[in-house]
């Protein structure tokens, strides 16, 4: 990844939900998965993953929706801009933010594709960056068990 300049800083875009994250992200992925799709209207989303305790809102607050049994989503209620997902289970140590909002997306290149198995047909992808299937994702499959054994 790019040189970061910390903190990194983003927000929605009419301004009224601003972050910070004081580390730089621990990956960052196009997401091909069904649910990225929908919530971004778009063939896939871009996402890093940032540590949740280096993580903080500086000013406003985002509404929250939960998209699944693992996981919910963060956006302005302003202007609709979606900011974040964040899973359920305390332990996952991530928030995944759109790459989109970031004050320099440029600084932030993705380093995998994940969820190809949904991945649309008409995409071509023509770099060399890994890709995984969503149920061979160790992050995924955890949220997902803790999720089920809470539904028990």
């Amino acid at each position: 990844m790019g040189e970061k300049t910390m903190p990194i800083t983003g927000g929605c875009l009419c301004g009224a939900v601003r972050y910070e994250a004081g580390e730089p992200p621990h990956r960052v992925e196009y997401c091909h998965c069904r649910m990225c799709q929908k919530n971004t209207g778009s063939a896939f989303a871009v996402s890093a993953a940032i540590r949740a305790d280096s993580f903080r809102i500086t000013s406003g607050e985002p509404k929250f929706y939960k998209s699944s049994e693992i996981l919910e989503r963060g956006f302005c209620a302003n202007c609709g801009s979606g900011l974040m997902a964040r899973y359920f289970d305390p332990d996952h140590p991530y928030v995944w933010v759109a790459v989109g909002t970031l004050d320099h997306p440029e600084d932030t290149p993705p380093t995998q594709h994940f969820g190809i198995e949904s991945q649309v047909p008409w995409l071509t992808i023509d770099d060399d960056l890994p890709r995984a299937r969503s149920e061979d994702d160790p992050d995924f499959i955890a949220a997902q068990t803790a999720a089920e054994h809470d539904q028990d």
